[in-house]
């Protein structure tokens, strides 16, 4: 919940100011689960964020932790959670994997994020959490859904030799339009998106709602980009899949439907290896001769943004 770049801080949750002293921050916390309690009329998603921002800040040592990794102090702490992952060196057997997750929207961040901090200035380091919690919203953004693809991408890593993923792959005119991930296994071939919109979301009509997705409609886009790839591969693939962060869902899986025969679930990045393993629900199996057929269109046709 904490650790995404479009996340409120446990101060931000609580209402206070970072420099409060410990006996404020405390009665800060008691009124705010008074506030927030579902027995009262609070509202429930809220009452855990407030149980989550105090386990993170709610002791001395804590809170001194939790400011350095955040950059509120100067006393050299350093947190690298934003950065590019690190090449992997284990030997295990690894799913085959083309193209760079996030790779796109790190370039772009890293580019932005020097643009606004203003010609001429340093910025020794874009990831510092000081700096991106400043920046504006879209840029956080960029990074979020960076984070979001490599966490995805490390999942489907761990399932093994029998999966094939393609990382950004084009779906469009723009970058912009680019399925996230597309995942061949013999549970079948779906679409995936990898989403953080920084907060509880909802559902309806077979869309996902929320405060922060404005006008955008990510099911709608991802079943479009689905298509687009679909046709120039000659391929059908069996379901789409939305990834979102843990505290974002009520429930590991959320079925929203079919659309023009393609069943949609949402799920929490913690269930997204159940799901891939077990399959989405309605999606059909692909096996034998078909899934090399299937893999070598998609080898032959698939372009990277």
């Amino acid at each position: 919940m904490f650790d995404s770049p479009l996340s409120a801080s446990p101060y931000e949750i609580l209402g206070v100011d970072p420099a409060v002293d410990d006996a404020e921050l405390r009665r800060a916390y008691r009124l705010r689960l008074r506030q927030t309690h579902p027995d009262t009329g609070g509202d429930a998603a809220v009452f855990i964020q407030v149980q989550r921002a105090w386990e993170l800040i709610g002791t001395a040592e804590d809170r001194a932790a939790y400011d350095r990794r955040a950059g509120l102090t100067d006393d050299g702490g350093e947190w690298s959670g934003w950065r590019p992952p690190t090449v992997r060196t284990d030997t295990r057997p690894r799913a085959r994997s083309y193209g760079h997750p996030g790779g796109w929207r790190r370039e772009r961040y890293l580019s932005l994020i020097r643009e606004w901090a203003g010609h001429g200035v340093e910025v020794p380091d874009p990831y510092a959490p000081a700096l991106v919690r400043a920046a504006p919203r879209e840029l956080r953004r960029l990074l979020a859904d960076a984070l979001a693809e490599e966490a995805t991408a490390r999942t489907v890593s761990d399932l093994g030799m029998g999966f094939t993923v393609w990382h950004d792959v084009a779906a469009g005119q723009t970058p912009e339009d680019k399925l996230d991930h597309v995942v061949l296994s013999p549970s079948g071939l779906y679409g995936v998106m990898s989403e953080d919109f920084g907060g509880v979301v909802g559902f309806r009509r077979g869309e996902i709602t929320g405060p922060s997705l404005g006008t955008r409609a990510p099911v709608t886009a991802a079943l479009a980009r689905m298509r687009a790839v679909a046709k120039a591969a000659k391929v059908k693939f069996g379901g789409a899949i939305v990834v979102l962060p843990d505290d974002d869902l009520a429930q590991a899986v959320t079925p929203l439907g079919s659309n023009r025969g393609v069943p949609v679930v949402v799920v929490r990045r913690s269930a997204l290896a159940m799901v891939l393993r077990q399959g989405v629900p309605g999606a059909r199996a692909i096996g034998g001769n078909e899934l090399f057929d299937v893999r070598t269109r998609l080898q032959q046709t698939v372009r990277f943004v």
